[in-house]
């Protein structure tokens, strides 16, 4: 959603500062919406509140908005905006049910929702704002802290590998060094494809990370993913491997392909397989590309503590 806005013109520096000064809700307009909120957004986040007048689930969900946002006291400001008078900016974000929220921050939209949530959701919504805006309880303590990096990777694990990067690049801001946000940076380039910029960062990270566990889990991901990038489509080396089953060449692509798609079991159960055919093939590199994998996967996870196991049983068989 980057640069979603940049086609509606620039405002002067002043714009946001106006904004500022301005009550914490207000009723927006399309003519009005990069002063309100995109300029705004850069000093506090903000919530754009899509409604209409004939909306029953909008009259429900406006006044208990509207109230979380006062409960904030200025570290979040609320834009009402009505889509029969002002159709221009959600057509723009393809709002297609109502009442749409969508939050702003930093110039750019970050979170949104669909629907009248019920309160306590609607305050963990806004919670997250003052949470990403570092305006939270204890703003800059380490449970905030700990607050943005669980936030990051919830957005990581459900696919939104761009604000989950806003978010770790918004530590870093705070905290240069911090470990485990510069390898979430790192592995949230990943999952956006831009492998390119993850290795500039991890061939240069700072100094006190060089023996730090979370930028080692990050090597490894960003290794994985390049190797990934080199092998073919899925289909083309499963109708390789079915030709011609004892080709550990294609099997171990199959596997390298496999992992690139999200399907960890499958890449696992493919190296296994491998494994068990000939273990000493290629120097042991399926049994070295598992170590790999399970690096990228961590020690916790259960797909990486049965697959363990499995190694094992086929190693001392």
């Amino acid at each position: 959603m980057k640069g979603l806005f940049g086609s509606l013109g620039a405002k002067a520096p002043g714009a946001a500062a106006g904004a500022a000064a301005n009550d914490l809700i207000k009723e927006g307009s399309d003519r009005a919406f990069m002063a309100d909120v995109v300029e705004a957004s850069r000093a506090v986040p903000v919530i754009v509140d899509f409604w209409a007048t004939w909306c029953g689930p909008c009259k429900q969900l406006g006044p208990t908005l509207e109230r979380l946002v006062r409960a904030a006291k200025g570290a979040v400001r609320l834009v009402k905006i009505d889509i029969d008078r002002n159709p221009a900016i959600a057509g723009q974000l393809r709002v297609q049910s109502i009442p749409a929220v969508y939050a702003f921050f930093q110039g750019r939209p970050v979170d949104f929702f669909v629907g009248a949530l019920p309160e306590s959701q609607l305050k963990a919504f806004v919670d997250r704002l003052l949470t990403l805006a570092g305006n939270g309880a204890g703003a800059g303590t380490g449970n905030d802290l700990e607050d943005a990096l669980v936030e990051a990777q919830r957005f990581l694990d459900e696919g939104d590998a761009a604000t989950a990067g806003e978010i770790y690049q918004d530590i870093l801001t705070h905290e240069p060094g911090h470990g485990a946000a510069f390898a979430g940076l790192i592995r949230s380039l990943i999952a956006r494809g831009d492998l390119k910029r993850a290795r500039q960062l991890l061939d240069k990270p700072p100094e006190r990370l060089a023996g730090d566990k979370a930028l080692a889990t990050a090597r490894a991901a960003l290794e994985v993913a390049e190797q990934s990038r080199a092998v073919g489509p899925v289909r083309e080396l499963q109708g390789r491997v079915a030709t011609a089953p004892d080709d550990h060449q294609a099997r171990f692509d199959l596997a390298l392909a496999l992992f690139a798609e999200g399907r960890r079991e499958a890449a696992v159960d493919a190296l296994l397989e491998l494994v068990r055919r000939n273990r000493e093939w290629n120097e042991q590199q399926a049994r070295k590309q598992l170590v790999k994998f399970f690096d990228v996967f961590g020690p916790a996870d259960p797909l990486t503590i049965s697959s363990r196991r499995r190694l094992s049983s086929i190693l001392f068989s």
